[in-house]
């Protein structure tokens, strides 16, 4: 049986014997396909993926070749077909080990504590190693990584969790101590790790461990603990009969988790309609609210940290931090990964309506695995509704469901917005009804279809009516910037514009049995999910 493996270094094996592949180029193509198995890449985007945004002219021609030597290499199995505009790699889903790690996931997020920390461990199996290791220099690896190394956490988090119901805590103990220690930011480890000390009998191991992590948070981040975490601290000061194993489970039960939004400010005057967006949507099915700053200078940490405190959110869980940065996509994507953010919102650059994408924003939409909402601001109060310009993008997808849950949030309609037909083109109607079903199935928002002329002058028409635009960056922005249509909304559109980049991680709409899938969208809503009803609010 062919089988690929991406949990680890690439690798094809057929019948447990490994098939020899090319060079990184090649294998960097079938790791691409492999992330997006069973959908279409473009040939566009497979070359913007190998070379960072800057293909040689050579660059399709490349791509067919390595294309190519795949399918010999492999042989008629391999599952690669040539399908307009690149190709796609049809597999089952127990054909790629990550496949078979996410049925077993899934699996266990419906089975009872026995059952979930055998089948969990099972999963876990399957990682032999760094995934993609051999390719971790490959442009298009860094947020692929991040997403699938987040997987393996989230699923080894809920098998301890499992294990923990089981009354295996001193066993545990050890083996939550490394993994503290490896993931000191990761606050769900050291709920664990603190849960353990205190029913193995070490009460005081259990606050000791609580404030030396507390004191990292601070020192690195400038963030005090989150309130579960000092909810437990106050439980284990009183001996709460509650964290005994025999009473109901002091965590948030299997499958569940703290989320979060982040807002992440450069420049200070952007922080109060950040927090205006953010807030609203952390309050929707209780979210955290995270508020951070980002400074240049380390001597402006404390007095942008003053400011923050005091904008705290009453209506929602709100923490502050501000710190000095010179990498910012590296701090804001580690900010996403250990407070697991659905999404992030963040100040729009003055430079962003040209062409050329601002580095330090290409770099967080290449880094980040949860969507990234860059937010140039208006005259937020002036319309109606959520307008989303939508053409069928992988990031216009994202978009939508940006502004279903910002609709939801803020109890307003959803206006989807197409291009009419012209010259004997089509027009978007059919378009626009698939993705209107997509967005009610999952987010139950009132949501209307509006088409526009093809032109500049005919979508600024169109979104005249709106309180915010929510659109999709370009599927070739590493290339193309943000696109046309999107640069004519920031320079022109009165009002607030978030222009959305879509990660890998579940959006705030998904359901709890994704979370340790490798991605998910509105687009792929799984068939179960036409039986569920949001009420509005």
């Amino acid at each position: 049986m062919l089988e690929y493996r991406i949990l680890g270094p690439l690798e094809v094996v057929n019948d447990d014997a490994p098939i020899p592949l090319g060079g990184p180029k090649q294998r960097a193509t079938l790791a691409i396909l492999l992330l997006n198995a069973n959908h279409v890449v473009s040939i566009d985007r497979i070359a913007d993926d190998l070379y960072a945004g800057s293909p040689p002219v050579t660059a399709v021609t490349q791509v067919q070749r390595q294309i190519s030597d795949l399918r010999k290499a492999i042989g008629p199995a391999s599952g690669i077909e040539t399908r307009p505009p690149g190709y796609v790699l049809q597999t089952a889903p127990d054909g790629v080990d990550l496949g078979r790690f996410e049925l077993l996931a899934a699996e266990a997020a419906r089975s009872d504590p026995s059952r979930a920390a055998e089948l969990l461990r099972d999963a876990l199996a399957f990682w032999r190693g760094a995934p993609l290791a051999d390719l971790v220099d490959e442009p298009f690896a860094a947020s692929a990584v991040g997403r699938l190394e987040e997987i393996r956490l989230l699923a080894l988090e809920q098998r301890i969790d499992a294990d923990l119901e089981l009354g295996r805590h001193r066993e545990l103990v050890g083996e939550l101590e490394v993994l503290h220690s490896e993931e000191s930011l990761r606050e769900r480890f050291l709920a664990q790790l603190m849960l353990a000390l205190y029913r193995s009998g070490r009460q005081a191991d259990a606050l000791a461990t609580f404030r030396r992590a507390r004191q990292v948070l601070m020192d690195e981040l400038g963030i005090e603990p989150g309130p579960a975490l000092r909810e437990l601290e106050q439980a284990i000061l009183r001996q709460d009969a509650a964290l005994d194993l025999d009473a109901p489970a002091p965590l948030p039960s299997r499958g569940e988790r703290s989320r979060s939004i982040l807002a992440v400010a450069t420049e200070e005057p952007s922080v109060d309609g950040l927090v205006d967006l953010a807030a609203p949507l952390a309050a929707l099915q209780g979210r955290d609210l995270i508020v951070t700053r980002a400074v240049e200078d380390e001597q402006d940490v404390a007095s942008a940290a003053a400011a923050l405190n005091v904008r705290r959110q009453t209506a929602v869980a709100t923490r502050v931090a501000a710190f000095a940065t010179r990498d910012i996509a590296h701090d804001v994507a580690r900010l996403v990964s250990s407070y697991d953010v659905d999404l992030v919102l963040v100040d729009a650059p003055p430079e962003l309506d040209g062409k050329d994408l601002p580095a330090g924003l290409g770099a967080l939409f290449g880094s980040s695995t949860a969507d990234v909402a860059v937010v140039r601001p208006g005259q937020t109060g002036s319309g109606e509704g959520v307008f989303v310009p939508f053409g069928g993008g992988k990031h216009d997808w994202a978009a939508a469901e940006v502004g279903a849950w910002l609709a939801r949030a803020t109890d307003v309609q959803l206006t989807l917005v197409g291009t009419s037909g012209e010259q004997g083109r089509r027009d978007a109607s059919t378009l626009l009804a698939n993705a209107a079903l997509a967005v009610q199935q999952v987010a139950g928002v009132e949501t209307v279809p509006l088409l526009a002329e093809r032109s500049e002058d005919g979508l600024l028409q169109a979104i005249a009516g709106a309180r915010v635009v929510v659109t999709g960056v370009a599927e070739q922005w590493r290339r193309s910037g943000v696109g046309e249509s999107r640069r004519a909304l920031l320079r022109r559109a009165p009002q607030t514009v978030l222009l959305v980049h879509g990660g890998l991680r579940p959006g705030g709409l998904a359901p709890r049995d994704s979370y340790t899938r490798f991605t998910w969208t509105v687009e792929s809503a799984p068939p179960y999910l036409q039986a569920v009803s949001f009420a509005p609010r």
